[in-house]
């Protein structure tokens, strides 16, 4: 059935049973809860810890970016379905109608033994409890030949900002005919579909203005997720243009030149006149310099989202080893609230209920052509289990994709009202 906005946001909005950990005693002062990234988990996290306390918690989220440009439905921008103002947002509504101290720069490290978050300005921010929801960060040596210096001619666009237009602006360039090569990333990684409706939203640009270019997109995988429902979208909607070529095919990834835009595999080289390299990911650095990662994610416990390595710390979204729940927006704002739950539980001593996780992963392959992949979610003894799921069916009749495509029009306005407002 199709889902309205309510019944998204409902479906994750319960909190957590947490570990044992003995409740904060106020006295004259309110307990200070301070939130390291203002994405889906941290924007959501804050907005929920300030409103359900009653302001009886101090909230501080730390935020580098005073305007937030969301990586989820950026891909909808390459395609043309949105304009770039559209998917970008301001922290107001936390600070206006929540009391969220909104402070708008780096948190460079964490002193856990003072319980103190160090900011690039040279400030310094106490904590109570503090929840680390970062995103990620890149591994450029994991693309042999890419670097920072090659995402200029070669952009990722897989962090919230601008590298998006300029990738949009590559597209628009490319000569009748031309090219463009997308390096795929290895697992695991931010948004699952997120690489494939990227191709479908840049086929389909490509379709209105320049019909005859090809699109190959290079795959360190055997396998991706929802692949039988993107291949037959881009056989219906572009049939010739892309090809995909999995690793028995390429043989292995050998180098990236970013000045001449060849990708060198063990099977051949391939030149693009415009292109991509999603390179593998890890935890945002401030997770890895608070102490809390294991390689290169943050193990966290099930019930709360509580870090393993340190009883004071919640580690949320993609930065976090969530088990089987993807690294998604949805599943970052549905963990949030179950830590928000949790961390009211430590400090106030109010209720905490049991974790209740949910996620679903929209892409859109072609105009009104929508699919999607989803789960609700429980928390085992050691990692967060599916407990139902679903997936769009290949065949599906045109209503059914429009409906799904109108689903996630309708959660994205949910979801970013939900962080924000």
């Amino acid at each position: 059935m199709p889902l309205n906005r309510r019944q998204i946001l409902a479906g994750s909005a319960l909190g957590a049973a947490t570990l044992a950990v003995p409740a904060i005693s106020l006295g004259q002062a309110r307990p200070r809860v301070v939130v390291v990234g203002g994405g889906a988990g941290g924007a959501t996290a804050a907005r929920y810890i300030a409103k359900d306390s009653g302001g009886e918690v101090d909230v501080t989220l730390i935020e580098a970016s005073k305007r937030y440009y969301t990586c989820f439905f950026s891909n909808l921008y390459l395609g043309g379905f949105r304009d770039y103002a559209s998917i970008g947002h301001d922290y107001d509504g936390l600070a206006v109608n929540h009391g969220v101290n909104v402070v708008h720069d780096w948190a460079s490290s964490v002193d856990t033994s003072a319980r103190q978050v160090m900011l690039a300005s040279g400030a310094s921010v106490s904590y109570d409890r503090l929840v680390l929801s970062p995103g990620i960060d890149i591994k450029y040596d994991s693309v042999p030949g890419y670097s920072v210096e090659a995402q200029g001619r070669l952009p990722h666009a897989w962090k919230s900002g601008t590298q998006v237009k300029q990738l949009r602006a590559m597209v628009d360039a490319m000569p009748e005919g031309g090219t463009f090569i997308m390096v795929a990333p290895p697992n695991p990684y931010r948004c699952p579909p997120g690489p494939y409706e990227r191709i479908s939203m840049i086929a389909h640009l490509l379709s209105q203005g320049n019909p005859t270019a090809k699109i190959i997109v290079i795959d360190p995988k055997p396998k991706f997720s929802k692949q039988g429902l993107f291949q037959e979208g881009w056989e219906n909607h572009y049939p010739g243009m892309v090809e995909w070529i999995g690793p028995d095919i390429h043989g292995g990834i050998l180098n990236v030149n970013p000045e001449t835009l060849e990708v060198e595999t063990d099977f051949d080289t391939f030149k693009a006149d415009a292109g991509t390299v999603v390179p593998g990911q890890k935890a945002g650095m401030i997770a890895q310099a608070a102490g809390v990662t294991d390689g290169d994610w943050a193990p966290i416990d099930p019930a709360s989202m509580r870090s393993r390595a340190d009883e004071n710390i919640f580690v949320l979204g993609d930065a976090s080893v969530a088990s089987a729940m993807p690294k998604s927006a949805f599943s970052a704002n549905s963990q949030a609230k179950v830590c928000a739950n949790a961390v009211r539980g430590d400090l106030t001593d109010s209720r905490v209920f049991p974790a209740r996780y949910a996620n679903t992963c929209w892409s859109l392959i072609a105009t009104d052509d929508g699919v999607k992949v989803g789960a609700n979610y429980t928390a085992g003894e050691d990692s967060i289990e599916v407990a139902d799921s679903f997936i769009s069916q290949t065949g599906e009749d045109a209503a059914t994709r429009r409906t799904t495509y109108e689903e996630s029009e309708g959660w994205y306005a949910g979801i970013t009202a939900d962080m924000f407002s």
